[in-house]
């Protein structure tokens, strides 16, 4: 089911800006008064859809495990750095809406309002050890684990208390995909001002929905955001992760949003019209013994079912993707589908993809990366909430984006338009 199945007339998005100040371990946040709504000249070159083609950016949910994300991103800013030779070239400048869950969601959010991959990993080295700080009153079963106020601080400090998804600083197309916990209903919220909720939605704190984003269940309280439908009344909805939606990987629903009609992107479908390129967290599957699982606390094999069926929407996902799409990068989906060339090749074609990630696996990470992780390595790189393992999974990242990315995966069909002297 596509995100927005299940919104009712009471969902649309209403919140009043208001000035905030705090003071933190990053500095004093703003103050002033939030911005208006703006449709900036480059925000609306990114959404016209008379403007082609577009280009699309997908970042998968994972907690820490976002530095990893931010290798493929460094080494697709530096190709478009070189290809333009412009060295001050942001990703927001290249791609037409960035999307994201989760960690995604900070990295989408930072990238649109103008923050470079170097800007990133400095934001991610400081994120991690303030954020994920444990503490014994914080076990996350009966209190979440870790203080959502500090996801709040550092969010302010870097994309301003007070800036709005409508806000100048969000130059292209934002989404950022959670989930309303009290309704069941995922919500991809964006910028575009033609969308049903355009308005409700571009009034909306860029940092309150950003923190939902992130809100994992037992990690962080839930984010609360008022909602106002048409008739006036307003109600309170409980947002979480928008992991724990279908679009961990928000790439399917970057692909909806630009082309169904609903949320007023209106853009032309085709594999020269439609870049999509989608970039995860290094994934990580859980796999049992069955005598295991038929031994196990009832408790648990309710966790192991949930985990499975958040893997299950990832493959679907990606299934639907690589038969809809025109595929750089076919991976297998299992023994019976492989990867899907033929039907990708004979498929409709709606745009042209490329997924970049890594499975935390013994056999994959030997015959895709030459890496030789112990299980405790791979158990310690699993992990989304220990700043410990940065490093190395870092470092993950960097390997695998050296042996997968490659110039043609931003084929020059998609380049951006030559700047006209003094431009």
């Amino acid at each position: 089911m596509l995100a927005g199945c299940a919104v009712t007339e009471e969902q649309h998005l209403a919140h009043e800006p208001k000035a905030r100040g705090t003071q933190t371990p990053f500095g004093t946040t703003e103050t002033a008064d939030a911005p208006s709504s703006v449709v900036t000249p480059e925000l609306a070159a990114h959404l016209d859809p008379n403007r082609v083609p577009k280009r699309m950016l997908a970042l998968d949910g994972g907690g820490l495990r976002g530095v990893f994300t931010l290798e493929f991103l460094d080494s697709m800013e530096a190709e478009l750095r070189r290809r333009t030779g412009n060295n001050a070239l942001l990703l927001r400048d290249y791609f037409d809406l960035i999307g994201g869950t989760s960690t995604g969601s900070i990295i989408a959010a930072a990238l649109a309002c103008g923050m470079s991959v170097a800007q990133l990993k400095a934001l991610y080295a400081e994120l991690g050890p303030y954020v994920f700080k444990p503490s014994w009153l914080r076990r996350g079963l009966f209190t979440p684990k870790f203080d959502a106020d500090r996801v709040t601080e550092a969010l302010a400090k870097q994309l301003g208390a007070n800036t709005t998804l409508g806000s100048e600083q969000v130059r292209t197309g934002l989404l950022i995909m959670t989930k309303r916990l009290d309704t069941g209903s995922p919500w991809p919220v964006h910028n575009h001002p033609n969308g049903r909720y355009g308005p409700q939605n571009r009034a909306l704190h860029l940092i309150d929905v950003v923190r939902a984003s992130t809100a994992a269940p037992t990690y962080f309280q839930p984010q609360l955001i008022t909602i106002g439908s048409r008739t006036g009344r307003t109600i309170q909805g409980a947002f979480v992760d928008g992991g724990v939606s279908p679009f961990n990987d928000p790439a399917l629903q970057l692909l909806a949003t630009a082309v169904l009609q609903g949320y007023g992107f209106g853009w032309r479908t085709g594999s020269d019209n439609l870049l999509l390129i989608s970039v995860g967290t290094a994934r990580y599957h859980a796999g049992y013994k069955a005598e295991n699982i038929v031994n196990m606390a009832p408790a648990l094999q309710g966790l192991a079912s949930l985990q499975s069926l958040m893997d299950d929407d990832a493959q679907v996902n990606q299934m639907m993707l690589q038969w809809l799409t025109l595929c750089l990068t076919p991976w297998v989906l299992d023994r019976e589908l492989g990867d899907m060339k033929t039907d990708s090749e004979k498929g409709p074609r709606l745009a042209t993809y490329a997924r970049f990630d890594a499975l935390l696996d013994h056999d994959w990470l030997r015959q895709n990366l030459g890496v030789d992780w112990t299980d405790e390595q791979i158990s310690d790189a699993a992990q989304m909430d220990k700043p410990e393992n940065m490093k190395m999974v870092a470092e993950l990242g960097r390997l695998a984006a050296d042996r997968q990315f490659r110039p043609e995966h931003l084929p020059p069909r998609f380049d951006l338009p030559a700047q006209k002297p003094g431009g």
